[in-house]
């Protein structure tokens, strides 16, 4: 489909044989952090008495940070800057995408809506975990994979196990994020093809089908909104779960 596919803008310049273009998915992951970026210059100002931009970037930091309170403790504190970037970034990507307007004759590209953006954000979720679970238990961090209290002989299946299922997160975690942002883009996508086609057709199919798809389209579009914004908390979440693991093994529920 026309809005998955990734486009080149500049051809770039070429290192070691590869071409190093900016894409449109280039494009709106910049648009993205700059957005971003815009967004936290509310909560720089630091008034005593704080405006509505202020108060709206304080609710999402408290927000991120009572997030990871409840699953970490304190120790979660010193991950806030990373979640808090991680859930504002996946958050802002899944709403440009649903922008009804480019930028500059760009169509909007949702970047969340390809494994390669979500696969990398999963995976440097990943390697923090094993950075931090590794830098604070050395080897004892293997013991992760043995729940205590386990009886020798049925640890030899559950540790196989819980490895697998460790090794298996970044990918649930990319490939969740990833389906959530396609499925709801392609509905939209099939809905719009109804009323075209419905309208193309004759007025009599294009007001039989084609308002009614419409007012689906217009619903699917307000549920995208939240889809948008579950996603990113879910995103967010199981970071935070994952860290959690790493930093108390199984001390810590």
């Amino acid at each position: 489909m026309h809005q998955f596919e990734v486009q080149t803008i500049w051809d770039g310049f070429n290192l070691a044989g590869h071409q190093i273009a900016f894409t449109n998915s280039a494009l709106w992951m910049c648009v993205a952090a700059v957005a971003l970026w815009v967004f936290m210059l509310g909560g720089l100002k630091r008034a005593i008495v704080p405006g509505r931009w202020q108060m709206m970037v304080e609710t999402f930091t408290n927000f991120i940070d009572n997030l990871l309170k409840a699953n970490i403790g304190k120790e979660g504190r010193k991950f806030t800057p990373y979640v808090f970037s991680l859930f504002m970034f996946i958050l802002f990507a899944n709403v440009l995408g649903l922008l009804p307007f480019g930028i500059v004759g760009v169509h909007p590209f949702t970047v969340t809506s390809h494994f390669t953006v979500t696969g990398v954000l999963a995976i440097l979720s990943f390697a923090i975990v094993l950075v931090v679970g590794f830098a604070k238990h050395g080897f004892r961090f293997f013991s992760l994979f043995a729940p205590k209290g386990t009886p020798i002989p049925v640890l030899l299946l559950v540790a196989p196990i819980e490895f697998v299922s460790f090794m298996v997160r970044p990918f649930s975690l990319a490939l969740r994020l990833f389906v959530a942002m396609t499925a709801g883009h392609i509905l939209l996508k099939v809905l719009a093809g109804f009323i075209i086609n419905a309208g193309n057709t004759s007025a009599g199919l294009g007001i039989l089908v084609g308002v009614p798809s419409f007012a689906l389209m217009a619903g699917v579009s307000a549920l995208e909104m939240l889809v948008a914004g579950v996603q990113a908390y879910v995103f967010a979440l199981l970071t935070s779960l994952y860290i959690n693991d790493a930093v108390h093994l199984h001390d810590h529920h």
